[in-house]
């Protein structure tokens, strides 16, 4: 484990107590609160949304622990400047991710960065850059890399207990609800739309383009491979010890549902390493999995074949027929983060894990967009792929700007 910088913390213990800010308390906001909430010595000192009408069940969960009230803050900002917070929470939608992170760590935070890392590949370098030069912990919420059952199928995988690995599959299966078509309105006037928009481009309030259905447009999101896609190619990237592949080819359709989505609810990517590929699929249609599972990563061995899903994993057609049950992930790994502050290690998903996994997630909806294959040593030269992965900020929203503020 590689240890960073000296925690800036205002508590005189540190390692006796935790103070957290939270910023985003819907969906999975509120579930990565209600599992803190089971670990001792962290306390939650400050609430952050947009969206007051999400204090509510937030406070309700503290209640019913005997926690003592925190802060509630509309603005992120407050939370960042607050010296009786040590780390921050991140559950907001995608295209916040990147930006709130450098100014976390920037104000001597560390983050609990939910999944994806960030929102377009050029971001990965900046969160890099922030998070080195301040020496700060970054845990991004790949909670699989804290799940026993899948540390030992990958490590299974690389001992070859498979034979030679050379083709995996990850996927998502499963039947999403439309989401209908709406019309421009004004936002509920308790919310300020201005900072939930921060950097993405400037529009008028759409209903669809909020609360949880923000995920299925480009401005904010990556559709399903950002969602589910993320989690299970970064288990298949860890079980063939890969980063970068060297072409990335996609095909799908986003008329399924015929509503305003925009992001494909059928798609099918192939990432080509080399010496091995990852196919990736998702179904919003459908409740027919693959392999049986609704979700998960299959490793297509010579010698056998390992299935592996949350709820456990399975060798078949080997002449050891292994198998082992599933257990608790997201607990395991806010502990594992919350260790980290502690003694200044790595963390189990540290940041560079998660800015090479979710590229993987920008690389397959850009070949879906586009429409072609890229070659990823070629971006450089490929002016339209560039802006797909990498859209102009819109004025005085420039990410890199932060980095020479300081």
């Amino acid at each position: 484990m590689v240890a960073l910088g000296s925690a800036v913390s205002a508590t005189e213990n540190p390692a006796e107590r935790v103070r957290l800010g939270l910023i985003g308390l819907r969906n999975q906001g509120q579930t990565l609160l209600d599992s803190l909430l089971g670990i001792p010595n962290v306390e939650i000192a400050a609430f952050c949304d947009v969206d007051p009408q999400q204090f509510g069940p937030a406070l309700k969960s503290l209640s019913e622990s005997s926690r003592p009230v925190p802060k509630c803050e509309a603005d992120f900002h407050r939370v960042l400047d607050d010296r009786a917070v040590d780390a921050v929470v991140i559950a907001t939608p995608d295209h916040w991710h990147a930006w709130m992170t450098v100014l976390a760590c920037q104000a001597g935070k560390d983050v609990y960065l939910e999944s994806p890392a960030t929102h377009t590949v050029g971001e990965g370098a900046i969160l890099l850059a922030a998070a080195e030069s301040s020496r700060r912990v970054v845990q991004v919420g790949l909670q699989e890399r804290s799940g026993a059952h899948v540390q030992s199928a990958v490590e299974a995988v690389r001992s070859g207990a498979v034979g030679s690995v050379r083709s995996t599959r990850a996927w998502v299966v499963h039947r999403r609800k439309s989401i209908g078509r709406k019309s421009l309105t004004t936002p509920p006037a308790e919310v300020d739309y201005r900072q939930w928009l921060g950097p993405a481009a400037d529009r008028a309030f759409h209903p669809n383009r909020f609360h949880f259905n923000w995920r299925w447009f480009w401005d904010y999101g990556g559709g399903e491979l950002a969602h589910w896609g993320v989690h299970w190619l970064d288990v298949a990237r860890w079980g063939l010890d890969v980063e970068t592949p060297r072409r990335v080819s996609a095909i799908g359709h986003a008329s399924g549902f015929n509503d305003d989505q925009e992001t494909p609810d059928t798609l099918s990517v192939q990432y080509d390493f080399g010496g091995s590929t990852i196919v990736w699929e998702h179904r919003l249609s459908s409740g027919h999995g693959v392999e049986n599972r609704s979700s998960g990563v299959a490793f297509y061995g010579d010698q056998g074949t390992l299935i592996l899903d949350r709820g456990g994993w399975k060798i078949y057609d080997a002449a050891t027929p292994l198998t082992a049950n599933g257990g608790d992930l997201l607990r395991p790994h806010l502990e594992n983060f919350i260790d980290c502050i502690r003694t200044r290690q790595t963390p189990a998903a540290d940041l560079a894990t998660g800015i090479a996994s979710s590229a993987l997630c920008h690389y397959g909806n850009a070949a879906y967009r586009l429409g072609r294959e890229l070659r990823i040593s070629e971006l450089g030269q490929d002016p339209a792929a560039k802006i797909v992965l990498d859209p102009p900020a819109r004025a005085g929203w420039k990410l890199a700007d932060l980095l020479r503020a300081t």
